[in-house]
């Protein structure tokens, strides 16, 4: 699909609603009705179209928590899946080349539950196989700076009162590092708009070769310690921490350990002076309604009526897991992993730990995709026992609920974890994680009751949480005690939104 189709596509949705313009602009009066901050949104990846990890499902949940609060808007780049999707497109504006970074169409639309999503529209950078990130076969686009620093851009010119006519941010909330350049280029340009920077994973900073600069139309003059400049590189991620208004990650404990060399990615100094200047929070992410299956009709409840019962529940769950998995009928505890299988999430251990569970009497359940060395021996260990371990080598949304839903435990050994949503997933589902003491899993996982923590990052630290485990499952109560528990914690988005309301306010109007 070429720039003149994307373009095409969203004319015609726009010219099959003869007059539409004065129907887009007449939602303008009913948000201006509340005196909220107007905050663009601005993120590499949203659930309703693609997403690859947590940040997909924080982009499209979070925004639309934050309606009541502020007229949120949501910007994304017009990937393949994003077209396909998205009969409403409207093209509303055109924004201009600059440097080495492309022009491009800035299209709009609604989602059905009233949340306003732009859309950058550049096909030669978004209309291609393969993730957001990365082609078909797993390598990064060579020309995934420009990629981004379009996103960027864009949302800067927006913020100028470029593109859309009718609205413009008070404030930009950029996501990660492919958001990242955004508070860099409204500095740049001398463009007075507030902004944040939500820091998912410091390990992702998108570093590039200082050769870049002039492409993406970075001044020389920016390409220093207090700057864009990273060991020699540019990275997107330092220039975005060093000019935005205010930093978040999504957990205090890792607002905490980010600011300590051994959590920092060589970010650590940058990070702990925007802490003492008050700059730098933590907002832990939430999880949405439909993870409670106590809800009838829920898409995960599994259950054809109102009269829930747990252990009915469980077990049901996990009699249909056993099967899909070719797994031996047992009275033994079940564990499960949901996860990308990379070395973050701590797989060495888990496959280690998975000898101990099954010479216990236990039975593991797998899913994911990520680095080849964990996918082989993930399949590995389920060809040692088979009956016993039962793997899934990619990722499938329904399946990863009945897994939760089946299983007893949720292995969860993260090096480090800034968030982590399976925690919260697992305990609204009865499955108690055992997990890592770091970050997000410190701040949501109540060791001894609601899951099981260790400190000491080692294959016997992990084996010591596991033996705990084992000794609730052979109590009845004390493991109903603790699902009973688990399942009652609440991990919806209304407080994180209304910090996130309150934090807009205060950066905006300090800008």
């Amino acid at each position: 699909m070429s720039i003149q189709s994307s373009f095409a596509i969203a004319s015609r949705n726009s010219a099959s609603k003869i007059g539409r313009e004065a129907g887009w602009a007449a939602d303008e009066p009913a948000r201006a009705n509340a005196p909220h901050r107007r905050v663009l949104f601005v993120t590499p990846e949203m659930a309703d179209f693609v997403k690859v990890g947590g940040l997909g499902e924080v982009s499209a949940a979070l925004p639309r928590s934050l309606l009541a609060n502020c007229d949120v808007r949501v910007m994304v780049p017009g990937y393949r899946a994003v077209l396909e999707r998205s009969d409403e497109i409207e093209l509303i504006g055109r924004l201009p080349a600059f440097a080495g970074i492309p022009p491009c169409g800035l299209g709009r639309l609604t989602t059905a539950d009233g949340l306003v999503v732009y859309v950058v529209l550049c096909d030669e950078l978004y209309d291609r196989d393969g993730t957001p990130y990365n082609n078909a076969q797993g390598e990064d686009f060579p020309d995934n700076d420009v990629r981004f620093a379009r996103l960027s851009l864009a949302a800067v010119e927006l913020a100028d009162r470029r593109g859309d006519p009718h609205w413009s941010p008070d404030l930009i909330h950029a996501n990660d590092w492919p958001a990242a350049l955004a508070p860099a280029y409204a500095a740049w340009r001398g463009i007075k708009a507030a902004s944040l920077l939500t820091v998912h994973n410091l390990a992702y900073q998108g570093v590039f070769d200082a050769s870049r600069l002039a492409a993406l139309g970075i001044p020389r003059s920016a390409f220093t310690v207090d700057g864009a400049e990273f060991y020699g590189k540019l990275s997107f991620l330092k220039a975005g921490l060093f000019y935005a208004s205010h930093i978040t990650t999504v957990s205090s404990t890792y607002a905490q350990e980010i600011t300590r060399p051994e959590h920092g990615c060589g970010l650590h100094g940058l990070l702990s002076d925007r802490a003492r200047q008050g700059r730098l929070s933590g907002i832990l992410n939430g999880i949405d309604e439909s993870w409670d299956p106590r809800k009838t009709g829920s898409e995960n409840s599994f259950w054809p009526d109102n009269r829930f019962d747990m252990r009915a529940w469980k077990g049901r769950n996990a009699e249909h897991v056993r099967g899909a998995f070719s797994l031996a009928l047992s009275r033994g505890p079940l564990f499960a992993i949901v996860s990308r299988l990379v070395h973050q999430k701590g797989l060495d251990l888990a496959i280690d730990a998975a000898e101990t569970i099954v010479a216990r009497g236990g039975q593991l359940v797998a899913t994911g995709r990520g680095e080849p060395r964990f996918e082989e021996g993930i399949r590995a260990l389920a060809r040692r026992h088979p009956g016993s371990v039962g793997v899934r080598i990619g990722f499938d949304d329904h399946e990863a609920r009945r897994m939760f839903a089946a299983s007893d435990f949720l292995l969860m050994p993260s090096r480090f974890e800034p968030c982590g949503l399976s925690q919260m997933c697992a305990q609204k589902y009865g499955s108690l994680p055992i997990a890592h003491r770091t970050g997000g899993l410190a701040d949501t996982i109540e060791d001894g009751v609601t899951g099981f923590l260790f400190s000491k990052y080692s294959s016997d630290g992990l084996a010591g949480a596991i033996g705990r485990a084992f000794a609730a499952h052979a109590s009845k109560w004390a493991l109903g005690r603790m699902r009973r528990i688990a399942m009652a914690r609440k991990f919806d988005w209304k407080r994180s939104a209304a910090d996130y309301a309150r934090l807009y306010r205060r950066v905006a109007a300090a800008a």
